[in-house]
């Protein structure tokens, strides 16, 4: 028999199966996970919009317009039947790709991807927003304009005020975590990812554990959207109670369900932490 070499993986193959990890790891307290659904959305939609969003994060990976291939990453994952299963995710993947694709997977080259987009790339970020529904927090009161649940329409405000996806990211940033991590080169991502390569067991154990230290370092934006800031420090305080036992999760990963609570934002980090842990070799 004749032996072949394993064939590398790419950027958008890396990508595709972050996302898949993500949702797989369990317990991961209020988000869908291999043991848990939502009422309206489930494990399998989550696979699903992993799938569909691949032909965007070819993209990605290659030479096209950022804007343009998160739009086309949202609009495959979206085609399932549960609506929003991963856009934040995305939001993240997207320019972690290009990074990896042109060798610049570090803070300083995440910098650099991020500071080169442009006002067609801020436009086609706020067409993604007409394929599914995303919680998002108001705008600034000074620019009701740029709404980003006006979809399209938003778009001729921004080419008034020349604003690139750089810039719309450096506008909610001290509110929305995936945009800190735009203007922070990724910090806390790749911090996680450390903590998943430091770690040891199956991966979606350690990504188990990272999604727990990432919730009890900071509140989770979707939670302070749907249930204030109160509640979600509070809900960094209950995961830090846990932190390190996934057995102490499980319980409250069913409380969370019961109570509503998804911490989305972190599972979007989790996923970002997760490829850039499968760039680096974590084995699998």
């Amino acid at each position: 028999m004749t032996d072949h070499p394993r064939p590398h993986m790419t950027a958008a193959d890396h990508a595709e199966l972050a996302l898949t990890l993500e949702v797989a790891s369990t317990p991961k307290p209020g988000n869908v996970d291999r043991h848990r659904d939502h009422d309206d959305l489930r494990f399998e939609q989550f696979l699903a919009g992993a799938v569909g969003s691949r032909p965007g994060l070819e993209l990605a990976a290659g030479d096209a317009p950022l804007g343009d291939a998160f739009e086309r990453a949202v609009r495959g994952m979206s085609q399932q039947s549960g609506g929003n299963t991963q856009f934040g995710c995305l939001l993240l993947l997207v320019p972690l790709v290009r990074a990896a694709a042109t060798d610049r997977l570090a803070p300083d080259g995440l910098r650099t991807v991020t500071a080169a987009t442009t006002v067609d790339d801020a436009a086609a970020f706020y067409r993604a927003f007409e394929h599914v529904d995303v919680a998002v927090d108001d705008p600034p009161a000074d620019a009701p304009d740029l709404d980003v649940r006006r979809g399209a329409d938003a778009v001729p405000a921004l080419r008034d005020r020349g604003l690139t996806l750089a810039d719309v990211m450096a506008m909610s940033a001290d509110s929305d975590g995936n945009a800190a991590e735009w203007t922070d080169g990724f910090e806390r991502v790749f911090d996680a990812a450390d903590r998943v390569l430091d770690d040891d067991g199956p991966v979606t154990d350690r990504l188990a554990h990272v999604f727990l230290d990432l919730l009890a370092d900071r509140p989770d934006t979707l939670v302070a959207i749907d249930h204030g800031m109160d509640r979600a420090r509070a809900v960094t305080r209950e995961a830090d109670a846990v932190r390190g036992d996934l057995d102490a999760a499980e319980k409250l990963a069913d409380r969370f369900l019961d109570e509503g609570i998804n911490p989305g934002t972190t599972a979007d980090l989790t996923a970002a932490a997760a490829f850039v842990a499968l760039e680096r070799g974590v084995p699998v």
